[in-house]
């Protein structure tokens, strides 16, 4: 059914979900945000920018009225007009901040003349006074100037260690970093591990420009550390490697993570464009099993020329796989297609605003950790945000038939955040999602602002 109208003909669509309330994060574009309770029972948002300087700060503690309060800046915006704070963790009262550079695909070309902002990690304090958390320190990459330099997704589980996909001096595209942050104050790097071919030592100089200069480097590049999910408790880290598929490492000694275990899934799932390829893999909690999938791209970066170079495009999907024995992952059952509304204005998502088949495929899954009580971690059910399918909920109780029971698809939005040249339409997106332990679901728009959903099933 339909949910409401932007403006006439700009409708939303909804199944056995609830709007609860909506903010316009104060016009950012958030990405990957996290959720904090204090001990007095408060509940905060706090977004991280894909295109932007900084955390934009939302008390939730009523969903039906959400508070902005204030969007904090992590480093100054008229020295780095480009770059990206594109997660969030939190947990032991502390909060870190991804730090990094645009995505020219993404956001546009950098200006002619820039500084690159460092790569790295900002860490907050947030026990004093959550809505003006204090600076503990950065931990660099070690690679400034590097415009491709930074963090993008990582885990903070709480304890000793952050577990990031990272830059690196010497290597190409992220790699495993594991930082020691039991000083906050002075965080040091503990261990690293990367895929073969990552580490430019062991590569001719021809092989590193076809690998550099390629389409995502996936003709020629194995596949970069995209997100290494850590599960502490187990001493176990689920990664994520584009196109070297999914990994289990062993991580109880951190000096040296070691791969237990390995599934290639490219090919045949998610070839040729599209964001990471292999996106996220990680544990359900309480099971023996793990849920991974490949992830699609926004339509509106996909033009006709790019149809044409790469024609039709594989599978980009979600996954269950068996993991109970960590050297011999299975992947066991595949997530039905998302349900099309009967209303809708396009016959499937593969043809979303277009005329030519897209890269449809989903994006960012709800993270649960063990340490954080406050998100909700629940053994049989998944969220996922399907770009331009929208936010779909899934019932996983069944392993082996993993079903879908919601779904929300936002509006589109009535203008982007920054200048694009788009070729296509500018579709509603969801992009990240996360649930907090009163079921109050939490979806980042892209260029739209925040939705507070609840799930009626």
């Amino acid at each position: 059914m339909k949910f409401y109208a932007k403006s006439p003909g700009n409708e939303g669509y909804i199944k056995n979900m609830e709007v609860v309330s909506f903010h316009d994060a104060d016009n950012h574009y958030l990405f990957q945000s996290q959720l904090y309770k204090t001990p007095e029972g408060k509940y905060y948002l706090y977004g991280g920018c894909f295109f932007g300087y900084g955390v934009e700060i939302i008390d939730v503690t009523d969903p039906e009225n959400p508070r902005h309060v204030q969007y904090m800046p992590v480093m100054d915006p008229e020295k780095y007009p480009y770059m990206s704070t594109p997660k969030v963790q939190i947990c032991d009262d502390l909060m870190i901040v991804a730090n990094g550079n645009c995505l020219p695909f993404l956001h546009g070309p950098a200006p002619e003349k820039y500084t690159p902002a460092p790569g790295g990690v900002h860490i907050f304090s947030l026990k004093e006074d959550p809505e003006h958390p204090k600076k503990l320190s950065f931990w660099s990459t070690g690679d400034e100037g590097n415009p491709a330099g930074g963090v993008h997704r990582f885990t903070y589980n709480g304890g000793k260690y952050l577990h990031l996909s990272a830059t690196a001096p010497g290597f190409i595209g992220y790699i495993y970093r594991i930082v020691d942050i039991s000083d906050p104050e002075h965080p040091v790097e503990a261990g690293r591990w990367w895929n073969p071919g990552q580490f430019l030592g062991n590569q001719t100089k021809a092989t590193q420009m076809k690998e550099i200069n390629g389409w995502n480097g996936y003709d020629a590049y194995p596949g970069y550390v995209h997100f290494p999910f850590a599960d502490t408790d187990a001493g176990l880290a689920y990664l994520s490697c584009v196109g070297a598929g999914f990994k289990v490492l062993d991580i109880s000694d951190p000096k040296v993570p070691q791969v237990l275990g390995e599934v290639g899934m490219t090919p045949p799932f998610a070839t040729k464009f599209g964001g990471a390829l292999c996106h996220t893999f990680m544990p359900i909690h309480g099971t023996k099993y793990a849920v991974g999938m490949q992830e699609g791209e926004r339509y509106w970066l996909y033009g006709k020329d790019l149809h044409e170079k790469f024609g039709a495009h594989s599978y980009c999907g979600i996954e269950m796989f068996d993991v109970s024995d960590p050297e011999d992952p299975v992947m066991i059952s595949i997530f039905p297609y998302p349900e099309v509304p009967e209303d809708f204005p396009y016959e499937n998502f593969n043809y979303c605003g277009m005329d030519y088949p897209g890269t449809m495929g989903p994006h960012n899954l709800h993270e649960p950790m063990t340490h954080k009580t406050w998100i909700e971690d629940r053994s049989d059910r998944v969220y996922d945000c399907y770009f331009h399918a929208g936010l779909r909920v899934y019932d996983v109780s069944d392993p082996y038939v993993p079903k879908e029971i919601a779904y929300f698809i936002p509006p589109n939005p009535e203008k982007p955040l920054w200048d694009l040249k788009l070729e296509n339409k500018m579709l509603g997106t969801a992009e990240d999602v996360i649930v907090d332990d009163r079921g109050y679901i939490y979806l980042n728009t892209m260029h739209d602002g925040v939705y507070i959903l609840k799930c009626l099933v």
